[in-house]
């Protein structure tokens, strides 16, 4: 149809098609100037800098020791200024060597506790974690042993209470993640250890420690973004994250009557020795890549929320919630 034969209605479309054009063009040309990259930037949204994607390939042998991962995990968040928020309380912390149990432990002690730090064999990581408990002012136990075993759980709060004579927190937060790409793949031994691990812990010493605490105490679990979305090659992992979401809310409602509150916080991807001690070493150099901040957290980006669920001057209000800090997920 000839231009001076157009309806007004098709003319006003080819006018805004046009526009539409236009505006393409202009954009077209920022990120010809830019380059694909540029869309791919990580934000930095905290006090300091925090390092992204691509990291060196690395593999470590289980349960992993962060003094060999590179770069190495930031824990002493330095413009984080404590205010008595935990002061005379004494918290036992799973996994505290290292991770976000190290990272924990030291607000933990900055904000006036003293801390018990339960770890499987990695004596380097908790000797170090112990120095850092010392430093914020803190007294520090470190003990050694297998959370799967009832016993050993048990014997863990009884040391607890014999050196510091109370127990008001307790973090659940050892984990054993291990990937299996075929499901297939997934025997009955593998499956036993996260099992054991991330559930029957939890269990046994959320037990123990509920038996010895008093009103105004504090049960933290660890659960994870897979208990929400799962993961395709972490399906045990991923059930025992759920299960332990499906715990922290169930065991509000049974000990609340108590005093005792019970949350959890569920971490996204986390630069901790978990993963490297996982993921092939082409992964780890990627690993966090695909979340919207375009890296993992580094574990004191967690903890505070970990102080935050602790402390009854912030939370005294909130049990059986489940926590995520996942990157925008």
């Amino acid at each position: 149809m000839a231009q001076g034969n157009l309806s007004r209605h098709e003319t006003a479309g080819n006018t805004t098609a046009k526009r539409h054009r236009e505006i393409q063009a202009q954009i077209d040309k920022i990120d010809e100037r830019k380059g694909s990259s540029a869309k791919e930037k990580a934000p930095q949204t905290g006090a300091r800098a925090y390092p992204v994607p691509p990291f060196p390939r690395q593999h470590l042998k289980k349960p992993g020791i962060e003094a060999t991962i590179e770069p190495a995990p930031m824990y002493d968040a330095p413009y984080y200024e404590g205010s008595k928020k935990l002061d005379g309380k004494v918290a036992l912390i799973t996994g505290g060597d290292s991770g976000i149990g190290r990272a924990v432990a030291v607000l933990y002690a900055r904000e006036g506790a003293d801390v018990v730090i339960v770890h499987l064999d990695e004596e380097r990581d908790a000797d170090k974690t112990r120095k850092l408990v010392e430093k914020e002012g803190g007294r520090c136990l470190v003990i050694a042993g297998d959370v799967r075993k009832r016993d050993f759980c048990e014997d863990a709060v009884k040391q607890t209470i014999k050196t510091f004579g109370e127990i008001d927190v307790l973090v659940n937060n050892a984990a054993f993640q291990l990937h299996t790409d075929d499901f297939q793949d997934l025997t009955e031994e593998h499956f036993d250890e996260t099992i054991k691990t991330n559930l029957y812990g939890y269990f046994f010493l959320a037990q123990a420690a509920a038996r010895e605490m008093k009103p105004g105490s504090a049960i933290i679990n660890t659960g994870s973004v897979t208990g929400f979305m799962g993961s395709k090659n972490l399906i045990d992992y991923s059930m025992t994250k759920g299960g332990i979401h499906a715990f922290t809310r169930a065991l509000s409602g049974n000990l609340l009557s108590r005093g005792i509150r019970v949350n959890a916080v569920a971490p996204g991807p986390v630069w901790t020795p978990l993963n490297p001690a996982d993921k092939a070493a082409g992964d780890v150099s990627k690993f966090g890549s695909d979340t919207p901040m375009k890296r993992p957290a580094q574990p004191e980006e967690l903890a505070p929320a970990y102080v935050f669920l602790a402390s009854s001057h912030c939370s005294s209000y909130i049990t059986g919630e489940i926590l995520p800090v996942v990157g925008g997920y």
